[in-house]
């Protein structure tokens, strides 16, 4: 957004007008999306799948957080770049105040393997596991303070899981939803 602030900027659009226009953009799914509104915890879905983009999402929230508490709740597709996991583990434990280690796409690997991988990296803090990715967001919701924030990462806008060569239906934004709701009630 601030880069589309910028440019519209440098060809003469009043500051006023790029942030008016910017203020009615349409937020893209899955990417930095906000769950829920008005609640005490801030719930936000994004695709963050690479080691960047996962330093990048968590970065802009921590520099956003209010006064809680970051939670992350990721994991790494099977079947592919191996070693980027452990990387992602040492991001998350760096920069996350709590880390939930789950599965996201284990494909035809086993997801504690995955978990294992990714468990490499973290030599700061002590990540919870909890293989199932709607367990582990429904976990890190109602665990949540007041004033936290958690970020699902990696699937963003995906609305499948796949395991074993099956795409079987997964939405974090229907779990994260769920997670709220439960949250509100209790």
């Amino acid at each position: 957004m601030v880069a589309a602030i910028s440019i519209a900027l440098s060809v003469g659009v009043s500051l006023e007008d790029a942030l008016t226009a910017a203020a009615a953009a349409a937020p893209v799914e899955g990417r930095l999306q906000r769950v829920g509104e008005g609640d005490d915890v801030a719930v936000v879905i994004d695709y963050a799948h690479t080691p960047d983009a996962l330093e990048r999402a968590l970065a802009a929230l921590i520099e956003s957080k209010r006064n809680g508490a970051v939670w992350v709740v990721f994991g790494c597709g099977g079947d592919r770049d191996k070693g980027k996991r452990p990387e992602m583990g040492r991001i998350a434990c760096r920069l996350a105040d709590r880390v939930v280690v789950t599965s996201d796409n284990p494909r035809t690997e086993k997801p504690e393997q995955i978990v294992e991988d990714i468990l490499r990296g973290c030599e700061d803090g002590s990540p919870l596991v909890e293989i199932d990715r709607a367990a582990a967001i429904a976990m890190a919701v109602a665990a949540a303070e007041q004033g936290d924030t958690v970020l699902i990462a990696g699937k963003g806008h995906e609305d499948y899981q796949e395991i074993q060569g099956a795409r079987l239906p997964f939405s974090d934004l229907a779990h994260a939803t769920e997670s709220l709701s439960l949250r509100r009630a209790a």
